[in-house]
């Protein structure tokens, strides 16, 4: 099994800085793709952002204020979030897409809140 442990969430007040770490561990051969979604009260979960190999992919809502990256010898992702805003308010999932015996597997880590007050 793969198990993602994220950390980092918080209060914080608009225009602040938070940033989010998840850290994949058990049985695998690599993980392709890791990424982060977003669930607001009453709201469906959202993609924020994913990182494959180079490649980069960002919700409208958070280019140019947050910003994913990878340590590959950690099996690590990070999401930087800069100038929060209060609508930035969620409960954060990181997200990864796992290389197993047999087909890829789709893993969800057990969300982490980030509050941004007005």
């Amino acid at each position: 099994q793969v198990q993602l442990v994220e950390s980092g969430g918080g209060l914080v007040q608009a225009g602040g800085s938070l940033r989010l770490s998840c850290a994949a561990s058990g049985r695998f051969f690599g993980i392709r793709t890791m990424g982060w979604y977003r669930q607001a009260p009453g709201k469906e979960r959202e993609l924020v952002a994913t990182i494959s190999g180079g490649s980069t992919k960002y919700a409208d809502s958070v280019k140019g204020r947050f910003t994913i990256s990878r340590d590959n010898a950690k099996n690590t992702v990070y999401l930087q979030m800069n100038s929060l805003k209060p609508e930035d308010t969620a409960v954060y999932y990181c997200n990864a897409l796992v290389a197993v015996l047999g087909p890829d597997f789709v893993s969800w880590g057990q969300g982490t809140q980030v509050t941004v007050s007005s």
